[in-house]
């Protein structure tokens, strides 16, 4: 028995989980993205973003602690500990811990990323980099994906110049969000705002597709500091030069991205493979970044449930030494090393310095 929401891998799907995090730690670091390593162990903080979900102990001293739940945040507090002035990237790959098991987490409690952050930087061309290294990341594994972006940052523009106590523009957020037209509309009845704002709230769950919403978008009677933003998205898929689909119906935590919102899906499998966005002023002045689920990847390529089999079966270690330099060896342990070698699909047999195919 292990706890509710871990699981055991065994071959070939650690060895692929092993591959896939060195495929896209290796991407990243080709970019200029160091590795920093963040602790597993952390002050319990009540006002973390994940603090209701966290595992939490008490060590001797009678301090609370928490086992990480996300990497952010993590980053955010290293940096402030240890200050870096201009542009700096990092990435970060490791384990995470909830308490609570998560649907979109595959009802994992312990579940691996591996992400990047790119701090210090900030408009179209440094949302261009984090996009163009999202679909690259996706590529490097081949993974058929879509890219979807969005701007929160838009609607929160919008749902600020309306007027409207703070619960209200929760509920609106939520409406626009699930691109539930009835209950926005009902809403907006029941709460009246200025008319263009009305109108441009109403637009919001229809702006889904390719650049031509873009048009569409910037025909609404927008607030200047939405037009600002709509101008910067506009600005940074230029520099992408690579398609995307745009959702600026995508409200979803607005108050925390200043800017764009990206998650990438694959078809045939119903959650993100990754998510990320911009984030300037909430834990860091300027700051983007993205994170990859592990486990996701994982379901979403499915590995051959088959293990490979080695190269070279060695019957003694003077062959195991010579040959595992540049191939897959095994050292065999039996009295019949040619069935075994048949029975496992291995094609050669060597000994000492000398090697032969199984026939």
């Amino acid at each position: 028995m292990i706890p509710e929401g871990t699981r055991f891998l065994l071959p070939p799907e650690a060895r692929f989980r092993a591959e896939v995090m060195d495929r896209l730690q290796a991407l990243f670091a080709r970019y200029g993205y160091e590795r920093v390593e963040l602790p597993a162990l952390e002050l319990y903080d009540p006002a973390h973003p994940l603090a209701g979900r966290a595992f939490k102990l008490v060590d001797k001293t009678g301090e609370v602690l928490a086992l990480r739940s996300e990497f952010t945040t993590a980053l955010a507090r290293l940096l402030r500990a240890h200050p870096r002035f201009g542009v700096v990237r990092y990435q970060y790959a490791g384990t995470l811990w909830l308490r609570e098991a998560d649907a979109e987490l595959g009802r994992y409690r312990e579940y691996t990323q591996v992400g990047l952050e790119l701090i210090g930087a900030t408009g179209p061309l440094a949302d261009a980099e984090v996009l163009h290294l999202a679909l690259e990341a996706l590529s490097a594994l081949g993974v058929e994906a879509v890219l979807e972006v969005g701007l929160p940052a838009l609607v929160g523009e919008l749902l600020f110049a309306s007027g409207l106590p703070e619960g209200v523009r929760a509920a609106l957020q939520g409406a626009v969000h699930r691109k539930n037209l009835p209950e926005l509309s009902e809403l907006l009845s029941a709460h009246p705002v200025p008319p263009p704002i009305r109108e441009a709230l109403l637009a919001l769950p229809d702006l889904y597709g390719g650049k031509e919403v873009l048009e569409e978008a910037k025909r609404l009677p927008l607030p200047p500091r939405a037009q600002a933003a709509l101008r910067g998205l506009e600005k940074t898929l230029e520099l992408l030069e690579r398609p995307v689909l745009l959702d600026l119906g995508m409200a979803r935590r607005f108050e925390y991205y200043s800017g764009i919102f990206f998650r990438a899906y694959t078809p045939g499998f119903g959650l993100p493979l990754l998510g990320g966005g911009r984030y300037d002023g909430a834990l860091l002045p300027m700051a983007a970044g993205f994170a990859l689920g592990v486990e996701r990847l994982l379901e979403a390529l499915r590995p051959s449930p088959e293990e490979s089999p080695p190269e070279v079966l060695a019957l003694d270690l003077k062959a195991l030494r010579l040959f595992a330099r540049e191939r897959q060896v095994e050292l065999f342990h039996g009295e019949d090393p040619l069935a075994y070698a048949r029975a496992r699909g291995i094609p050669y047999l060597a000994e000492g310095e000398r090697i032969w195919r199984v026939e």
